[in-house]
């Protein structure tokens, strides 16, 4: 049997090359590669997306939005890793542990839009409580996240990694204008009626995350405590090979989050911190924002894609 035919289109930005070298070695498929001198030939990565089985589309919205639009062969499949896709009707959100059903979703899909690296963290945390009914749909939510400066591509890795080295300030909270392009995904898809706040930053660590929400009690339904949320985010994930929800006697001990922690891997753990007494809840996700949150997700989901 031939094995599948994947393209990775931008595959020498931050995600591509990680998802290369992802796959690189696998004798279950095979890359399809340009040669240097056509990597910006629209005409031959147009080509060269018709040719394949799937399509990894890991470049700027507009060319992922005209990559897309240039697939006329009906049998290929595409993966989108921009952002060009995450909140469009007919492209199935790629996280697979987003509900029971999302996985298999994935798995038939034509079209797959990864999920963005902060929503990653945002919607694991929020959906689930918001579908149980411990968190309202219109809970006033701020999204507070750090991430490693390889979130910021190539440009940021540059600034801190090139000729002139170090260059790069030590933490710089961005997004101020609170229009950051994340918003509308984290809203549409954790399930939320009001837009939540969301306040970015980079930190001088190349790749990681370390995402808060903190939620006040008094908000949320009547008998909702810290340990029914952890139970609920328990649930949820139970049996997933790649959330983990930190043991709430664990947690207590906890008094510091290495945002760091999870890098190389395609992994998410979440956790729930508080205050009872003050009436306070802090959420918690930390993953690789180059890991489960960009080139893990994307070969998580071709992995789906292709055992289907």
């Amino acid at each position: 049997m031939t094995h599948p035919l994947v393209f990775i289109d931008g595959d020498q930005g931050t995600t591509g090359l990680q998802i290369h070298e992802r796959l690189h070695g696998r004798t279950d498929l095979r890359l399809l590669t340009l040669p240097e001198a056509e990597r910006k030939d629209p005409q031959r990565r147009a080509e060269a997306i018709n040719a394949s089985d799937v399509a990894i589309l890991c470049l700027p919205d507009e060319a992922a939005r005209q990559a897309a639009a240039s697939v006329v062969n009906p049998s290929v499949r595409v993966i989108d890793a921009s952002s060009a896709h995450r909140t469009t009707p007919g492209w199935v959100y790629g996280f697979p542990e987003m509900d029971a059903a999302q996985a298999d979703k994935i798995a038939q899909a034509k079209r797959v839009t990864n999920p963005g690296c902060y929503p990653t963290g945002a919607i694991a945390l929020l959906r689930p409580l918001i579908h149980a009914g411990l968190v309202p749909a219109d809970y006033p939510a701020v999204v507070h996240a750090v991430s490693g400066y390889s979130g910021g591509g190539r440009a940021s890795v540059e600034a801190y990694e090139g000729p002139d080295g170090a260059k790069g300030p030590a933490f710089q909270l961005y997004g101020l204008g609170l229009a950051h392009k994340h918003t509308p995904e984290i809203e549409a898809h954790a399930g939320l009626t009001q837009r939540p706040v969301f306040v970015p930053a980079y930190g001088a660590f190349r790749q990681g995350i370390v995402l808060t929400i903190a939620l006040h009690l008094r908000l949320l339904p009547a008998g909702v405590t810290r340990q029914r949320l952890h139970d609920c985010l328990q649930r949820h994930y139970a049996g997933t090979s790649h959330v983990q929800v930190v043991d709430n006697q664990e947690a207590q001990g906890h008094t510091h989050l290495d945002p760091q922690a999870l890098n190389g891997t395609n992994d998410l753990r979440l956790a729930v911190y508080g205050n009872e007494a003050h009436g306070q809840v802090l959420l918690t996700a930390v993953f690789d924002n180059l890991g489960k949150g960009a080139s893990g997700a994307a070969v998580q989901n071709l992995d789906l894609m292709l055992a289907a």
